[in-house]
């Protein structure tokens, strides 16, 4: 029998793994830091909307909803913290969902509901009002807009999806979703209204989504423990470099290649920054038989509450119901003309059209008709990408037919609130208008001394501070006598409305310069961004809407000319004198006091001249962002190299990894740092000889003494990542470059380099 021995406890073994592991699991994450970051980040999405929307109680009913649906997201998860995630998630999910339609209620709706916060029949039909408010105000409105019920309940429910969203994504360690779905929500306003980038915003944006990039890859499974506090700031860094120096410069309205959207018209009289960019773009072309081309309007404004005028909002009927009853008698000799347009580079829910359009072919049925002023709308389409041909009429009154007859009064409306102008408006408008007899002569009055004593400017107004067309605007032009087109028609329609005549103001485009081309018996003319334009009209009962042009130095001035009745029982004229309404003559737009005018803005047929800025400055970006990838791998590589020439194995170790990785040469994650090294040598072509000078470092790290001398790895380490790489083809050598692999290839359990 063997004598039974002793049995001896086991040594203890001893911790040999390498410095660069993990000493322990990373604890399981709390819940306020995730719900804080959520809040953060959906308060920084609704940062953008402050600029397009006046202030009032939407921005507090969005916060408190914010604030409730990420407080008990956060509340629930920390009472189910035993539980797995998954069902952790679905009940906050369901707990955010209750609350927010309790908080929306009880702020918006208290009083339709059971407590204040239990929905009822009632307030669902409040909510249905309240969301097609909004939705017109949207459609219709101009930024910015005024705050209303409908926008606070659009917003504030619009925000509890994002903030619920964000909450999910966030507790669910998805970085790059919340990243896009934070910068998508956020640039919303600015590309909507092709505002001004708001760079404090991107700067904010980024400071956000880095810290939701640390948060997601501290928690990770597979995450080091420790990682380069300098490439990350480098990283960082030059982000919010490029962020903040390429975005503002980079150009908004045209692409690269010449197409795309090149300017967004909404129904509003903001066109001082359209007007003002440096390198106006074709956004659409005009095919006519005649030698001009004609006005094109998208819509009209004829409300005005002292501070902006509103947009009409008549009822929509479809294309095949027409254009409604003509405005003009039988007596008023008319003219068919047909017009085809082609839209370019104009994104609006309106289409241009010539004045008065009769029928219309080429188009979806999603295009409506508005009958009160005969223009195209849709709800769901964009003008961008339409070609389409407009029959309309030319209307020309004679000069006796149109002195007859008296300007319709200005409609009365009770529910509008009476708006008290200055007093220079109607006292100049009564002065200049003193020694004229009839409406038509009043209104040729005004239009004339707006031409004669006023200059065109896009400049002035800005300089001078009262760019707009409230009452204050308007009184602060005429003391100033310098302006654009906004100013003008806004002037002139507030004068005539203090004579007792019923105006509106149009907002369309001048007729279009004359080019070489042609479309069978058509001549062509190009339409440009910066011949947007506005114009006042004044309605003639039995002869219709007759335009002015009172902007100076810009197209033609209204005039009809005597015309002789012959005999007959129709009493209408024989011998009609065509009418120089801006519909009659071609325009390329102002000329006055335009710092962008060049070759191209005038008609002597020269090209204008490219600028290449913002050609290069795209490219740079655009290089710069696919460059970024092999910039963070280099710096990663350099750094790592240093380390490495001063003996450090993991250091060494971790960039042979990462370039095999790189290199799509296989990783297994079972191999000894031995059995690793023969199959480079056999497979690979790597360097014998300096490879095992890594292991040899590799294995001296594992279980020699802390004492031990280490060796210069820097050059062993370079000639077997050299002796890889020429093993490789060129193709693979260049996405390993370009394109590293090693940044966003999962490390699985070989992240722990030895085992």
């Amino acid at each position: 029998m063997f004598r039974a021995e002793r049995t001896r406890p086991a040594p203890v073994p001893a911790d040999t793994r390498a410095r660069w592991h993990r000493d322990r699991e990373e604890p399981p994450s709390g819940v306020l830091a995730p719900a804080a970051l959520a809040g953060l980040a959906a308060l920084t999405a609704l940062w953008p909307f402050t600029a397009v929307i006046a202030p009032g109680t939407w921005s507090f009913v969005a916060t408190v909803v914010i604030i409730a649906v990420v407080g008990v997201g956060a509340l629930v998860r920390h009472l189910l913290r035993g539980r797995s995630e998954g069902i952790a998630g679905l009940l906050a999910l369901v707990a955010q969902v209750i609350v927010a339609v309790g908080v929306l209620t009880l702020l918006l709706a208290g009083d339709t509901a059971i407590a204040g916060v239990v929905p009822t029949p009632r307030t669902f039909g409040l909510f249905q009002a309240l969301a097609s408010a909004a939705a017109e105000e949207i459609v219709f409105g101009s930024a910015p807009l005024e705050a209303s019920p409908g926008l606070a309940a659009a917003l504030g429910a619009g925000f509890a999806v994002v903030a619920i969203l964000l909450d999910l994504l966030i507790a669910s360690r998805s970085a790059v979703l919340t990243t896009v779905l934070l910068g998508v929500t956020g640039a919303v306003p600015m590309i909507i209204t092709l505002g001004a980038p708001n760079v404090a915003w991107f700067a904010l944006a980024a400071v956000v989504a880095l810290l939701v990039f640390r948060f997601t890859a501290r928690r990770h499974p597979e995450s080091p423990r420790r990682a380069s506090a300098g490439v990350a700031v480098a990283v960082g860094a030059a982000a919010l470099a490029t962020t903040l120096v390429v975005t503002p410069l980079l150009p908004v309205g045209s692409t690269i290649t010449g197409t795309g959207v090149g300017v967004t018209v909404d129904a509003s009289l903001r066109l001082g920054d359209d007007l003002r960019q440096p390198s106006p773009v074709e956004v659409l072309t005009v095919a006519a038989k005649t030698d001009t081309a004609p006005y094109l309007r998208l819509t009209t404004l004829s409300r005005f509450d002292g501070r902006v005028w509103q947009p009409d909002r008549g009822d929509l009927q479809s294309q095949v119901d027409g254009f409604g009853d003509p405005e003009w008698g039988d007596d008023i000799t008319t003219a068919e003309q047909t017009t085809s347009i082609r839209v370019l580079r104009m994104s609006s829910s309106w289409l241009p059209l010539p004045y008065p359009a009769t029928e219309v072919q080429g188009l979806s049925a999603a295009w409506r008709v508005s009958p009160e002023n005969r223009t195209l709308f849709s709800r769901r389409a964009d003008a961008v990408g339409n070609d389409y041909t407009v029959t309309s009429l030319r209307v020309t009154p004679t000069l006796e037919q149109i002195r007859a007859a008296e300007a319709a009064p200005p409609l009365a409306d009770a529910e509008d609130e009476d708006v008290e102008l200055p007093d220079i408006i109607s006292r100049l408008a009564t002065e200049v208008t003193a020694d004229e007899e009839t409406d038509y002569d009043r209104l040729v009055a005004l239009q004339n001394w707006f031409r004669s004593q006023f200059e065109y400017s896009l400049e002035t107004p800005v300089d001078e501070g009262f760019d707009g067309t409230g009452a204050d605007a308007v009184a602060r032009f005429l003391e100033e006598r310098s302006g654009y087109c906004v100013h003008f028609a806004g002037s002139f329609a507030l004068m005539a409305e203090s004579l007792g005549m019923q105006v509106r103001i149009v907002v369309g485009y001048l007729p279009g310069s004359l080019t070489d081309e042609k479309r069978g018996d058509e001549s062509i003319f190009s339409v440009s961004s910066d011949q947007l334009h506005s114009w006042p009209e004044v309605l003639f009962p039995g002869i219709g809407w007759v335009p002015f042009e009172p902007t100076a130095s810009l197209g033609v001035p209204t005039a009809f000319r005597a015309g002789t009745t012959a005999g007959g029982t129709g009493g209408g004229p024989a011998t009609p004198a065509p009418t120089t309404a801006p519909q009659t003559e071609e325009t390329s737009g102002p000329e006055v006091d335009r710092r962008d005018a060049d070759a191209g803005s005038t008609d002597s047929g020269e090209l204008r001249r490219l600028d290449p800025t913002p050609v290069v400055l795209t490219v740079l970006g655009v290089v710069a962002l696919l460059l970024l990838p092999a910039l963070v791998r280099l710096v990663e590589r350099r750094l790592r190299m240093r380390r490495a020439a001063r003996g450090d194995a993991a250091a060494a170790w971790a960039e042979l990894r990462d370039t095999l990785i790189d290199l799509r040469i296989a990783v297994s994650d079972a191999d000894s740092p031995r059995m690793r090294a023969a199959g480079l040598v056999r497979d690979a072509g790597a360097d014998e000889g300096a490879l095992g000078r890594l292991i040899a470092a590799v294995e001296r790290a594992n279980y020699a003494r802390a004492s031990a001398a280490e060796d210069d790895l820097g050059a062993p380490l370079q000639s077997v990542l050299a002796s890889l790489r020429a093993h490789v083809d060129g193709s693979t050598r260049a996405r390993a470059l370009l394109l590293p692999r090693s940044l966003y290839a999962p490390r699985g359990s070989d992240a722990r380099l030895l085992v």
